[in-house]
C-alpha cells in the first residue's frame, strides 16, 4: 500500500504514525492534497502522478479532485479540534469540508487524545475520549488557567498578600458547547469525528481509508 501524506504536514510532528507505517511495509509520498491529510494512492491517483512526472511539471492539488473517495484529517489533540470548530480557524476548516462533500468525499476528523492530569492542577483530570458523544466529558484545560488580580484576600504569616486567583479564559471552549458544534458539522458537511489514543492513530488512519479500497472491490 502507498499512502499519499498533504504537503502541508509538520514535519518531525508525526513520527509515531510514520514509523508504524515503515514497520508494516507502508510507503508514504508527499503531495499537496485538496482536502485532508492522507489518502490511499490508487490508480487514479498514481495516473495524475505519473502523466504530471511525464510532463516535468509538479503536482497541484487540485488535480486530485475526483481521484479519490475517503480520506483522514488528523488533530494532534482536542485542543487542535477546538479552533477548527469554535476557533479562527473555522472558516478554513469549513471550506474544506464544503469541499469535500461537493466531490463525494468521505472525510474523517481523526483526534488523538491521551487523558490525563490537567496541566496546574492536582487532582482534575480528562478522560480520554472515544466516541463524538463523550465529548461532553471533556475538561478544556485552558479554563483551569488561572490569574492573579489586585484582589487582597489575606495575608501569609510572612505578611506578604494573598491575591485573589481567576481564571484567564473563562470564555474557553467547553466540551458539550464543542460536541454540539461538532454534531451540527457532521449532519451538515457530512464529516465524521473519530477519536483514538495517541498510539492508534497509525492503524485508525489505514482502517478508514481502507474503506476506500473495500467500496471498489464491491463496485
Amino acid at each position: 500500500m502507498i499512502l499519499i501524506s498533504d504537503k502541508g504536514q509538520q514535519k518531525g510532528k508525526h513520527t509515531a504514525k510514520e514509523n508504524y507505517w515503515k514497520d508494516h511495509g507502508i510507503e508514504v509520498l508527499t503531495m499537496p492534497l485538496p482536502c485532508g491529510d492522507y489518502i490511499i494512492a490508487n490508480e487514479r491517483v498514481m495516473d495524475v502522478i505519473n502523466r504530471k512526472n511525464e510532463r516535468g511539471v509538479p503536482v497541484k492539488k487540485m488535480d486530485f479532485l475526483g481521484t479519490y473517495n475517503v480520506t483522514v484529517d488528523t488533530k494532534k489533540d482536542i485542543q487542535e479540534l477546538v479552533g477548527d470548530i469554535c476557533g479562527k480557524q473555522h472558516a478554513r476548516f469549513r471550506d474544506e469540508c464544503i469541499l469535500a462533500q461537493n466531490n463525494g468525499i468521505k472525510l474523517y476528523v481523526l483526534v488523538q487524545n491521551a487523558g490525563g492530569l490537567i496541566k496546574g492542577t492536582k487532582d482534575i483530570y480528562n478522560p480520554t475520549i472515544r466516541t463524538l458523544d463523550e465529548l461532553h466529558k471533556w475538561k478544556n484545560p485552558r479554563l483551569f488557567v488561572m490569574k492573579r488580580t489586585s484582589d487582597v484576600i489575606g495575608h501569609y504569616k510572612s505578611g506578604k498578600p494573598i491575591y485573589r486567583r481567576t481564571q484567564r479564559y473563562p470564555a474557553a471552549t467547553r466540551g458539550e458547547t464543542l460536541m454540539k458544534a461538532c454534531k451540527t458539522m457532521q449532519k451538515k458537511y457530512g464529516v465524521e469525528f473519530i477519536f483514538c489514543s495517541n498510539s492508534e492513530q497509525g492503524t485508525k488512519v489505514i482502517e478508514l481509508l481502507q474503506q476506500e479500497v473495500d467500496e471498489c472491490q464491491e463496485t
